[in-house]
C-alpha cells in the first residue's frame, strides 16, 4: 500500500501510452464489456422485482421532528420507502459532532428526494440519537432528508445494529412488507435515484424495465422534471417530450451504428 502520490510521478506499473488507434480498440473492447454489465445489472434489479415480500406485523415507534411516528407514517402517504440506518449515538466516532465518517459520506451523496418522491418512494434515515441533535447534524451538514430516532428493536430486527444498511418496504394500504436489504459494499454506491429505484420492489417504473405484469409503467424519460417543478406539472410538457423523443431516436441510431 502506498501514500496518495499529492502531485508525485506516477508508478512505473501505469498502463502503457498508445496510439489513437489502439486506445479506440481498446476503449471498444471496454464498451462492449461495460454494456454486458449493465444488461447484467438491469437482470438484477429485475430479479429484485420478483423477490418474496415479509410481512412487517410488530408496530414500530420512532421519533421524529414533531414527535411519536410509526413505520407507516414513514411513508409519507408514498407506496415505497427505503430505510438508510446512520450510526449517529453516544459511542459512535464523532459524536456529538458528527456522524460516523461512512454514514456521513453516504448522507453527502444523497440527490434531491423530490424525483425519487415523484416515483412514489420515500427515503429516510434512521439512528438512536435524539432529535435535537439530529436536527443540529442536519442543519450542519445541510442534509434534507427526514431523519428519524429509533426507539426499539426495529434496527435489530432488521439487520442494522451493528452495521449500516437500507431496508425497503412497500404498503398496500396499512399493511407494510419487507422486500430488500443492502449493506456493506452493495450499501457504498448509493445516492442517486437510480441506485434507490433500483432496489425498490417496483422499480424505474419505466416502459423498457422487465417488471412482472401490472406493474406500473410510464415512458421513459418523460416523468424527469426539474426538482421544484413537480407538483405544478401533473403531464410531461409536450416540448419535453418532443426533446426527450428525439434525444432518444438519436441514442437508439448510435446504438444500432455500434452494432453494426
Amino acid at each position: 500500500m502506498t501514500d496518495l502520490l499529492n502531485g508525485e510521478a506516477l508508478p512505473a506499473s501505469h498502463p502503457a501510452a498508445v496510439s489513437p488507434t489502439e486506445w479506440e480498440a481498446a476503449w471498444r473492447d471496454m464498451l462492449a464489456a461495460e454494456k454486458a454489465f449493465t444488461r447484467e445489472r438491469d437482470a438484477m434489479a429485475a430479479r429484485r422485482r420478483r423477490m418474496p415480500w415479509l410481512a412487517v406485523d410488530k408496530d414500530y415507534a420512532f421519533e421524529g421532528p414533531d414527535g411519536r411516528i410509526s413505520l407507516l407514517d414513514m411513508f409519507e402517504g408514498r407506496t415505497q420507502l427505503i430505510v438508510y440506518r446512520a450510526f449517529f449515538e453516544p459511542g459512535v466516532f464523532g459524536w456529538p459532532d458528527h456522524a460516523c465518517r461512512g454514514c456521513s459520506l453516504g448522507a453527502d451523496q444523497v440527490g434531491h428526494l423530490a424525483h425519487l418522491n415523484a416515483r412514489d418512494t420515500t427515503l429516510a434515515y434512521v439512528s438512536r440519537a435524539p432529535q435535537p441533535d439530529i436536527a443540529r447534524l442536519k442543519a450542519r451538514m445541510g442534509w434534507a432528508m427526514p431523519w428519524y430516532t429509533i426507539t426499539d428493536s426495529f434496527d435489530a430486527d432488521f439487520g442494522v445494529d451493528e452495521w449500516h444498511g437500507h431496508n425497503v418496504f412497500v404498503r398496500d394500504g396499512e399493511r407494510i412488507f419487507r422486500t430488500y436489504f443492502v449493506n456493506n459494499r452493495g450499501d457504498e454506491a448509493m445516492g442517486t435515484v437510480w441506485s434507490y429505484l433500483d432496489l425498490t420492489p417496483l422499480g424505474r417504473q419505466e416502459l423498457w424495465e422487465d417488471s412482472p405484469p401490472g406493474y406500473p409503467q410510464t415512458a421513459t424519460y418523460k416523468w424527469w422534471n426539474w426538482h421544484d417543478n413537480y407538483a405544478a406539472e401533473t403531464e410531461p410538457d409536450r416540448k419535453w417530450v418532443e426533446v426527450s423523443d428525439a434525444g432518444e431516436a438519436a441514442f437508439r441510431d448510435k446504438g444500432a451504428d455500434a452494432e453494426a
